[in-house]
Protein backbone atom coordinates (compact mmCIF):
# COMPACT_ATOMS: atom_id res chain seq x y z
CA UNK A 1 0.00 0.00 0.00
CA UNK A 2 1.37 3.59 -0.87
CA UNK A 3 1.67 5.86 1.55
CA UNK A 4 0.67 9.77 1.01
CA UNK A 5 2.34 12.76 2.22
CA UNK A 6 0.86 15.71 2.95
CA UNK A 7 2.12 19.46 2.86
CA UNK A 8 1.33 22.91 4.05
CA UNK A 9 4.02 24.67 3.77
CA UNK A 10 2.76 27.40 0.94
CA UNK A 11 0.73 30.57 1.13
CA UNK A 12 -2.52 30.23 3.49
CA UNK A 13 -1.55 26.65 4.33
CA UNK A 14 -2.49 25.36 7.38
CA UNK A 15 -2.72 21.40 9.10
CA UNK A 16 -1.26 19.73 11.69
CA UNK A 17 -0.28 16.07 10.72
CA UNK A 18 -0.70 13.13 13.47
CA UNK A 19 -0.37 10.25 11.80
CA UNK A 20 -0.01 8.50 7.81
CA UNK A 21 -1.26 5.26 7.48
CA UNK A 22 -1.12 4.30 3.72
CA UNK A 23 -3.90 6.01 2.52
CA UNK A 24 -5.55 7.34 5.81
CA UNK A 25 -4.09 10.03 7.38
CA UNK A 26 -5.34 12.00 11.21
CA UNK A 27 -4.67 15.37 11.15
CA UNK A 28 -5.44 18.77 13.51
CA UNK A 29 -6.05 22.59 12.46
CA UNK A 30 -3.36 24.52 14.38
CA UNK A 31 -4.49 27.77 16.09
CA UNK A 32 -4.00 31.28 14.23
CA UNK A 33 -0.54 32.84 15.99
CA UNK A 34 -1.66 34.14 19.76
CA UNK A 35 -5.22 33.20 19.45
CA UNK A 36 -7.64 30.54 20.07
CA UNK A 37 -8.86 30.74 17.47
CA UNK A 38 -8.73 27.85 14.54
CA UNK A 39 -11.28 26.62 11.77
CA UNK A 40 -9.21 27.41 8.35
CA UNK A 41 -7.48 24.92 6.85
CA UNK A 42 -5.35 24.30 3.79
CA UNK A 43 -3.30 21.71 2.33
CA UNK A 44 -2.06 19.52 -0.37
CA UNK A 45 -2.13 15.43 -0.70
CA UNK A 46 0.25 13.75 -2.74
CA UNK A 47 -1.61 10.09 -3.73
CA UNK A 48 -1.81 7.02 -6.15
CA UNK A 49 -4.15 7.89 -9.09
CA UNK A 50 -7.80 6.62 -9.21
CA UNK A 51 -7.44 5.45 -5.13
CA UNK A 52 -9.53 6.47 -2.52
CA UNK A 53 -7.68 8.61 0.86
CA UNK A 54 -9.17 8.85 3.67
CA UNK A 55 -8.93 12.10 6.18
CA UNK A 56 -9.55 12.41 9.44
CA UNK A 57 -9.41 16.27 10.64
CA UNK A 58 -9.91 15.26 14.69
CA UNK A 59 -10.47 17.60 17.43
CA UNK A 60 -12.91 20.11 15.76
CA UNK A 61 -15.26 20.41 18.65
CA UNK A 62 -12.75 22.69 20.13
CA UNK A 63 -12.60 25.16 17.12
CA UNK A 64 -14.34 28.33 16.46
CA UNK A 65 -17.41 27.59 15.48
CA UNK A 66 -17.82 23.77 15.78
CA UNK A 67 -21.45 24.34 14.46
CA UNK A 68 -19.54 24.95 10.76
CA UNK A 69 -18.99 21.12 10.71
CA UNK A 70 -22.26 19.28 10.57
CA UNK A 71 -23.83 19.25 6.59
CA UNK A 72 -20.36 20.54 5.41
CA UNK A 73 -18.77 19.06 2.88
CA UNK A 74 -14.73 19.55 2.23
CA UNK A 75 -13.32 21.73 -0.63
CA UNK A 76 -10.54 20.26 -3.14
CA UNK A 77 -9.19 21.01 -6.46
CA UNK A 78 -6.45 19.24 -8.41
CA UNK A 79 -5.33 22.05 -10.76
CA UNK A 80 -6.19 24.79 -8.02
CA UNK A 81 -8.40 26.64 -10.55
CA UNK A 82 -11.98 24.74 -9.79
CA UNK A 83 -12.97 23.90 -6.91
CA UNK A 84 -15.64 20.97 -6.67
CA UNK A 85 -16.45 19.10 -3.08
CA UNK A 86 -15.51 16.02 -1.75
CA UNK A 87 -17.73 13.73 -0.12
CA UNK A 88 -17.71 14.44 4.02
CA UNK A 89 -19.04 13.40 7.43
CA UNK A 90 -18.86 14.85 10.55
CA UNK A 91 -19.25 12.77 14.06
CA UNK A 92 -18.89 14.84 17.04
CA UNK A 93 -18.41 11.75 19.47
CA UNK A 94 -14.89 10.67 17.55
CA UNK A 95 -11.68 11.95 18.68
CA UNK A 96 -13.75 15.01 20.14
CA UNK A 97 -15.02 15.99 16.94
CA UNK A 98 -13.66 14.24 13.44
CA UNK A 99 -14.76 15.65 10.11
CA UNK A 100 -13.79 12.56 7.46
CA UNK A 101 -13.31 13.46 4.22
CA UNK A 102 -12.85 10.75 0.83
CA UNK A 103 -11.65 11.25 -2.64
CA UNK A 104 -10.48 9.17 -5.45
CA UNK A 105 -7.99 11.41 -7.48
CA UNK A 106 -7.56 11.41 -10.56
CA UNK A 107 -4.01 12.95 -10.67
CA UNK A 108 -1.27 12.35 -8.43
CA UNK A 109 -1.68 15.62 -6.36
CA UNK A 110 -4.95 17.61 -4.68
CA UNK A 111 -5.44 20.24 -2.76
CA UNK A 112 -8.04 20.47 0.22
CA UNK A 113 -9.40 24.08 1.55
CA UNK A 114 -12.47 24.70 4.18
CA UNK A 115 -13.19 26.91 1.06
CA UNK A 116 -11.38 28.38 -2.16
CA UNK A 117 -8.58 29.58 -1.53
CA UNK A 118 -7.59 32.98 -2.64
CA UNK A 119 -3.55 33.43 -2.42
CA UNK A 120 -1.74 36.76 -1.81
CA UNK A 121 -0.02 36.22 -5.40
CA UNK A 122 -3.60 35.90 -6.86
CA UNK A 123 -4.34 39.44 -4.81
CA UNK A 124 -1.09 41.12 -5.89
CA UNK A 125 -1.97 39.98 -9.51
CA UNK A 126 -5.88 41.35 -8.62
CA UNK A 127 -5.06 44.57 -7.48
CA UNK A 128 -2.42 45.50 -10.28
CA UNK A 129 -4.79 44.56 -12.95
CA UNK A 130 -7.22 46.91 -11.27
CA UNK A 131 -4.80 49.82 -10.90
CA UNK A 132 -3.86 49.59 -14.19
CA UNK A 133 -7.78 50.19 -15.61
CA UNK A 134 -8.41 53.70 -16.43
CA UNK A 135 -9.82 56.11 -13.90
CA UNK A 136 -8.52 54.17 -10.58
CA UNK A 137 -6.27 55.32 -8.36
CA UNK A 138 -3.88 52.79 -6.37
CA UNK A 139 -3.83 54.55 -2.40
CA UNK A 140 -0.81 52.67 -0.12
CA UNK A 141 -2.71 52.89 2.98
CA UNK A 142 0.16 51.73 5.21
CA UNK A 143 2.21 48.38 6.14
CA UNK A 144 0.84 45.44 7.94
CA UNK A 145 3.13 44.48 11.22
CA UNK A 146 4.37 41.39 8.41
CA UNK A 147 5.62 44.28 6.49
CA UNK A 148 2.78 43.55 3.87
CA UNK A 149 1.38 46.36 2.22
CA UNK A 150 -2.22 47.06 2.39
CA UNK A 151 -3.98 48.68 -0.90
CA UNK A 152 -6.92 51.11 -1.64
CA UNK A 153 -8.74 51.27 -5.29
CA UNK A 154 -10.40 54.25 -5.72
CA UNK A 155 -12.46 55.11 -9.04
CA UNK A 156 -15.48 56.82 -9.99
CA UNK A 157 -16.67 61.02 -9.78
CA UNK A 158 -19.69 61.12 -8.22
CA UNK A 159 -20.10 62.29 -4.51
CA UNK A 160 -21.54 59.69 -2.85
CA UNK A 161 -19.28 57.75 -0.83
CA UNK A 162 -19.54 54.23 -1.40
CA UNK A 163 -16.86 51.75 0.47
CA UNK A 164 -16.48 48.07 -0.14
CA UNK A 165 -14.02 46.04 2.13
CA UNK A 166 -13.36 42.45 2.41
CA UNK A 167 -11.09 40.02 4.93
CA UNK A 168 -10.90 41.35 8.08
CA UNK A 169 -11.41 38.01 8.63
CA UNK A 170 -8.73 36.31 6.46
CA UNK A 171 -10.01 32.76 6.37
CA UNK A 172 -13.18 33.99 4.91
CA UNK A 173 -12.15 33.71 1.61
CA UNK A 174 -15.36 34.19 -0.43
CA UNK A 175 -14.90 37.48 0.55
CA UNK A 176 -12.12 38.43 -1.70
CA UNK A 177 -13.14 36.30 -4.60
CA UNK A 178 -16.72 38.57 -4.52
CA UNK A 179 -14.00 41.68 -4.78
CA UNK A 180 -12.65 39.91 -7.79
CA UNK A 181 -16.44 39.62 -9.48
CA UNK A 182 -16.66 43.31 -8.49
CA UNK A 183 -13.78 44.99 -9.42
CA UNK A 184 -14.15 43.22 -12.90
CA UNK A 185 -17.70 44.95 -12.80
CA UNK A 186 -16.69 48.03 -12.21
CA UNK A 187 -13.43 48.02 -14.18
CA UNK A 188 -15.42 46.90 -17.39
CA UNK A 189 -16.16 50.01 -19.46
CA UNK A 190 -18.39 48.79 -21.47
CA UNK A 191 -20.79 47.47 -18.14
CA UNK A 192 -23.78 49.41 -17.54
CA UNK A 193 -23.68 48.93 -13.52
CA UNK A 194 -20.09 49.88 -13.52
CA UNK A 195 -20.84 53.08 -15.62
CA UNK A 196 -23.89 54.41 -13.67
CA UNK A 197 -22.10 53.61 -10.23
CA UNK A 198 -18.41 55.32 -11.73
CA UNK A 199 -20.83 58.48 -12.81
CA UNK A 200 -22.94 58.64 -9.29
CA UNK A 201 -20.40 57.93 -6.94
CA UNK A 202 -16.93 57.29 -5.47
CA UNK A 203 -15.71 54.04 -4.48
CA UNK A 204 -13.39 52.92 -2.17
CA UNK A 205 -12.45 49.39 -2.08
CA UNK A 206 -9.83 47.75 -0.01
CA UNK A 207 -9.92 43.91 -1.68
CA UNK A 208 -8.02 42.08 1.77
CA UNK A 209 -7.86 44.03 4.74
CA UNK A 210 -5.62 40.91 6.71
CA UNK A 211 -2.86 40.41 4.26
CA UNK A 212 -1.01 39.05 7.26
CA UNK A 213 -3.79 36.66 8.31
CA UNK A 214 -4.22 35.34 4.97
CA UNK A 215 -0.58 34.75 4.69
CA UNK A 216 -0.05 33.08 7.21
CA UNK A 217 -3.13 30.84 7.40
CA UNK A 218 -5.25 32.72 9.88
CA UNK A 219 -9.20 32.22 10.15
CA UNK A 220 -10.05 34.93 12.12
CA UNK A 221 -7.19 37.15 13.16
CA UNK A 222 -3.83 39.10 11.70
CA UNK A 223 -0.19 38.34 12.35
CA UNK A 224 -1.09 39.22 16.46
CA UNK A 225 -3.72 37.57 17.23
CA UNK A 226 -5.97 40.61 16.94
CA UNK A 227 -9.72 40.41 15.73
CA UNK A 228 -9.67 43.27 13.47
CA UNK A 229 -13.83 43.12 13.29
CA UNK A 230 -13.89 44.11 16.82
CA UNK A 231 -11.15 47.36 16.75
CA UNK A 232 -12.76 49.41 15.74
CA UNK A 233 -13.68 52.13 18.00
CA UNK A 234 -10.16 51.94 19.39
CA UNK A 235 -7.59 50.65 16.58
CA UNK A 236 -3.72 50.76 17.58
CA UNK A 237 -0.46 50.57 15.31
CA UNK A 238 0.07 47.93 17.47
CA UNK A 239 -2.67 45.51 17.45
CA UNK A 240 -4.38 46.75 14.46
CA UNK A 241 -2.82 49.23 12.18
CA UNK A 242 -5.18 48.00 9.29
CA UNK A 243 -8.34 49.41 10.97
CA UNK A 244 -6.56 52.36 12.10
CA UNK A 245 -5.02 52.59 8.35
CA UNK A 246 -8.75 52.26 7.00
CA UNK A 247 -10.55 54.39 9.48
CA UNK A 248 -8.24 57.27 8.80
CA UNK A 249 -9.21 57.20 5.33
CA UNK A 250 -12.62 56.98 5.91
CA UNK A 251 -12.34 60.05 8.19
CA UNK A 252 -10.93 61.67 4.92
CA UNK A 253 -13.37 60.91 2.52
CA UNK A 254 -16.59 60.24 4.66
CA UNK A 255 -19.01 56.94 3.91
CA UNK A 256 -22.40 57.62 2.63
CA UNK A 257 -22.82 53.64 1.71
CA UNK A 258 -20.34 50.68 3.39
CA UNK A 259 -21.05 46.84 2.32
CA UNK A 260 -18.35 44.88 4.59
CA UNK A 261 -17.77 41.14 3.02
CA UNK A 262 -17.19 38.40 4.71
CA UNK A 263 -18.29 34.44 5.06
CA UNK A 264 -20.13 32.42 7.65
CA UNK A 265 -19.02 28.85 8.96
CA UNK A 266 -22.31 27.47 10.22
CA UNK A 267 -25.51 29.46 8.54
CA UNK A 268 -25.78 28.26 4.87
CA UNK A 269 -27.34 30.83 3.60
CA UNK A 270 -26.28 34.33 2.04
CA UNK A 271 -27.80 37.35 4.51
CA UNK A 272 -27.39 40.86 5.64
CA UNK A 273 -26.54 42.00 8.63
CA UNK A 274 -27.30 45.92 9.94
CA UNK A 275 -26.83 48.00 12.86
CA UNK A 276 -29.55 48.12 14.71
CA UNK A 277 -28.66 48.96 18.28
CA UNK A 278 -26.13 51.99 17.66
CA UNK A 279 -26.63 54.68 19.98
CA UNK A 280 -27.75 56.92 17.30
CA UNK A 281 -29.92 54.56 15.40
CA UNK A 282 -33.39 55.92 13.82
CA UNK A 283 -36.52 54.12 12.42
CA UNK A 284 -35.45 56.52 9.30
CA UNK A 285 -31.66 55.92 9.40
CA UNK A 286 -31.92 51.86 9.51
CA UNK A 287 -34.83 52.04 6.67
CA UNK A 288 -31.66 52.96 3.89
CA UNK A 289 -30.30 49.03 5.08
CA UNK A 290 -34.19 47.53 5.03
CA UNK A 291 -34.58 48.91 1.54
CA UNK A 292 -31.39 47.65 0.25
CA UNK A 293 -31.70 44.19 1.64
CA UNK A 294 -35.16 44.19 -0.29
CA UNK A 295 -33.79 44.74 -3.28
CA UNK A 296 -31.03 42.21 -3.38
CA UNK A 297 -33.63 39.62 -2.43
CA UNK A 298 -35.36 40.69 -5.38
CA UNK A 299 -32.10 40.53 -7.75
CA UNK A 300 -31.25 37.20 -7.26
CA UNK A 301 -32.40 33.91 -5.93
CA UNK A 302 -28.73 33.37 -4.07
CA UNK A 303 -29.99 35.94 -1.66
CA UNK A 304 -32.70 35.42 0.83
CA UNK A 305 -33.33 37.02 4.56
CA UNK A 306 -35.69 34.08 6.50
CA UNK A 307 -31.57 33.12 7.86
CA UNK A 308 -29.15 36.00 9.98
CA UNK A 309 -27.76 36.79 12.51
CA UNK A 310 -30.32 38.12 16.05
CA UNK A 311 -30.74 42.24 16.29
CA UNK A 312 -28.98 43.75 19.08
CA UNK A 313 -31.21 45.31 21.42
CA UNK A 314 -31.56 49.46 21.07
CA UNK A 315 -28.12 51.03 22.78
CA UNK A 316 -26.66 47.17 22.77
CA UNK A 317 -24.27 47.28 19.10
CA UNK A 318 -21.09 46.55 19.48
CA UNK A 319 -18.96 49.39 18.12
CA UNK A 320 -15.92 47.83 17.98
CA UNK A 321 -17.72 45.82 14.63
CA UNK A 322 -16.88 47.58 11.70
CA UNK A 323 -20.57 48.08 10.77
CA UNK A 324 -22.04 49.24 13.69
CA UNK A 325 -19.07 52.14 14.13
CA UNK A 326 -19.54 52.92 10.52
CA UNK A 327 -23.25 53.37 10.73
CA UNK A 328 -22.68 55.73 14.05
CA UNK A 329 -19.57 57.62 13.02
CA UNK A 330 -20.18 58.87 10.08
CA UNK A 331 -23.99 58.02 9.22
CA UNK A 332 -23.51 55.69 6.41
CA UNK A 333 -26.18 52.91 5.60
CA UNK A 334 -23.40 50.16 6.32
CA UNK A 335 -23.88 46.64 6.21
CA UNK A 336 -21.98 43.24 6.40
CA UNK A 337 -22.84 41.02 3.78
CA UNK A 338 -21.98 36.92 5.12
CA UNK A 339 -21.67 34.02 2.19
CA UNK A 340 -21.55 29.99 3.79
CA UNK A 341 -18.94 28.03 3.80
CA UNK A 342 -21.69 24.92 2.97
CA UNK A 343 -24.07 24.97 0.21
CA UNK A 344 -27.19 27.02 0.49
CA UNK A 345 -30.22 25.31 1.97
CA UNK A 346 -32.80 26.32 0.17
CA UNK A 347 -30.71 26.86 -3.55
CA UNK A 348 -27.70 23.82 -3.24
CA UNK A 349 -25.58 23.17 -6.35
CA UNK A 350 -24.32 19.60 -5.55
CA UNK A 351 -20.86 19.61 -7.37
CA UNK A 352 -19.33 22.81 -6.08
CA UNK A 353 -22.03 23.86 -3.53
CA UNK A 354 -21.11 27.15 -2.87
CA UNK A 355 -17.97 28.59 -5.14
CA UNK A 356 -16.15 31.04 -5.98
CA UNK A 357 -17.78 31.75 -9.08
CA UNK A 358 -21.09 32.15 -7.07
CA UNK A 359 -19.34 34.59 -4.94
CA UNK A 360 -18.82 36.93 -8.12
CA UNK A 361 -22.01 36.54 -9.81
CA UNK A 362 -23.36 38.25 -6.11
CA UNK A 363 -20.79 40.89 -6.12
CA UNK A 364 -22.46 42.30 -9.68
CA UNK A 365 -25.95 41.78 -7.98
CA UNK A 366 -24.64 43.47 -5.19
CA UNK A 367 -23.63 46.37 -7.20
CA UNK A 368 -27.17 46.31 -9.11
CA UNK A 369 -28.69 46.56 -6.06
CA UNK A 370 -26.80 49.65 -5.40
CA UNK A 371 -27.48 51.48 -8.54
CA UNK A 372 -30.79 50.88 -7.93
CA UNK A 373 -30.87 52.01 -4.16
CA UNK A 374 -29.52 55.25 -5.21
CA UNK A 375 -32.30 55.86 -6.50
CA UNK A 376 -33.99 56.48 -3.46
CA UNK A 377 -37.34 54.83 -2.07
CA UNK A 378 -39.86 53.65 -4.14
CA UNK A 379 -42.40 55.62 -5.22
Amino acid sequence: MTQIAIDAAFDSGNIEVLSISGRSARLAIPKDHNSEFSQWFHFRVTAEVGEEIELKITGLNATAYPGGWPGYDACVSEDREYWARAASSFDKGEENGTLTIRYSPASNLCWFAYFAPYSMERHHDLVAEAAACEGVDLVRLGTTLDGQPLDLLEMGEGDTQVWLYARQHPGETQAEWWMEGALECLTDPSDPVARALRQRCRLHIVPNCNPDGSRRGHIRTNAVGTNLNREWNGPSAEKSPEVLAIRARMDETGVDYAMDVHGDEAIPAVFLAGYEGIPSWTDEHGEKFYRYQRILDRRTPDFQTKQGYPKSPAGKANLGISTNLVAERYGACAMTLEMPYKDLADFPEPEQGWSPERCKLLARDCLAALVEWLDGPEA
